[in-house]
């Protein structure tokens, strides 16, 4: 006679292992964490963008901008450069607080937080407390702004929106094919 067992139940401590070392995220809590991602880089870079482009915020403004970036960043023509950062920047941060061209978004902000490490940080060492500042904040928000860059908005975004119309789309239209 053969005797057959009831496999055994996993302890709780292998579950919280397998949980805490594993290298899958739920597609919930995932979601969640890159709407927070976008919505911290949003606020941050509509305030930054706005500040140089409109001065709110007793920003600088477009011009004194302008100033500082042929002037300290040695970029030329200042003008040209101190729009397009204030339009990456703020319109960057648009894009990222909606979830629309996010992957776009958080790359032109990659780029514009390495161009400021590259031509104004980058000599003053990481430290950002010290009398000049350094790039170890660019450099955190620049590899941050690259999680919408590679992973996308997620599902609660315009973009996971215009992905799922798409997608129906398409299988409509494969559905009436012959």
């Amino acid at each position: 006679m053969v005797t057959t067992s009831a496999p055994k139940a996993p302890s709780r401590s292998r579950e919280l292992l397998k949980i805490l070392f594993s290298s899958r995220t739920a597609a919930l809590p995932a979601d969640v964490c890159l709407l927070a991602v976008r919505l911290v880089l949003a606020w941050i870079f509509i305030y930054h963008g706005s500040r140089r482009l409109f001065g709110w915020f007793d920003g600088a403004g477009i011009h004194a901008s302008a100033t500082y970036f042929a002037n300290t960043a040695h970029l030329h023509p200042g003008e040209l450069f101190a729009v397009l950062s204030g339009i990456v920047e703020f319109g960057g941060g648009i894009a990222l607080a909606i979830g629309l061209c996010s992957r776009l978004a958080g790359a032109a902000i990659f780029g514009d937080m390495m161009i400021a490490i590259v031509t104004v940080t980058w000599a003053n060492g990481i430290n950002a407390t010290g009398p000049k500042s350094g790039y170890e904040l660019n450099l955190a928000l620049g590899f941050l702004a690259l999680v919408p860059a590679v992973f996308g908005a997620g599902r609660f975004s315009i973009d996971a929106a215009l992905e799922r119309r798409l997608v129906d789309a398409e299988t409509a239209t494969a559905t009436r094919d012959p």
